[in-house]
């Protein structure tokens, strides 16, 4: 079996488990899997859809993989920061305010209830501009179900250390980590 089939394995069986009411924070998830999978794992996200509506829960799903270009694009001297980039350290709190809006516009078309699993891909195109946990601090409050995070990287066995891309700079986060397995 494949790193990503396992991935979706180990997720149908935690998805099928009744939820308990608890804090914003602690619905959280990440599907942790190498970065080198990240189209493997484009590719079969239908199967988690699939485990998910299996599992009697509601599926939606947000794409982040191109918000930096759209949010860019529509800045004033975008052209401006294409040729001084160090021009956009100031500005990037606004990139972050713009994942949050678009993600609850995202949220109020769609509807998901608390019985749902809300998942985010394309965690890997904010490698730089913003931290995935200061996302996911700022998401979780937004979903009634749970927040499922697609996150190419690592996530430390002894600990909640993750990694995006297994960068050197982690942080510690209390998402629930599902991986494919020892071994695989």
């Amino acid at each position: 079996m494949g790193r990503i089939e396992s991935l979706r394995k180990s997720y149908a069986e935690f998805i099928s488990l009744p939820w308990a009411e608890v804090a914003p924070a602690q619905r959280v998830i990440f599907c942790v899997y190498g970065p080198e999978d990240e189209r493997r794992l484009r590719a079969r996200l239908e199967g988690f859809r699939a485990a998910t509506i299996d599992a009697g829960r509601g599926w939606a799903e947000h794409d982040l993989t191109d918000s930096f270009a759209e949010w860019l694009s529509g800045q004033r001297y975008a052209l401006k920061y294409f040729e001084s980039p160090e021009l956009l350290e100031d500005l990037l709190p606004r990139y972050l305010d713009s994942i949050v809006d678009g993600f609850g516009r995202f949220m109020e078309e769609k509807g998901p209830d608390a019985n749902s699993v809300v998942a985010v891909t394309g965690a890997g195109s904010l490698f730089g501009f913003v931290k995935v946990n200061d996302m996911v601090v700022r998401l979780a409050p937004l979903v009634k179900g749970r927040l499922l995070v697609f996150f190419p990287g690592s996530c430390g066995s002894d600990s909640y250390r993750y990694r995006l891309l297994d960068a050197n700079d982690g942080w510690n986060y209390h998402a629930v980590p599902i991986t494919a397995g020892r071994g695989e």
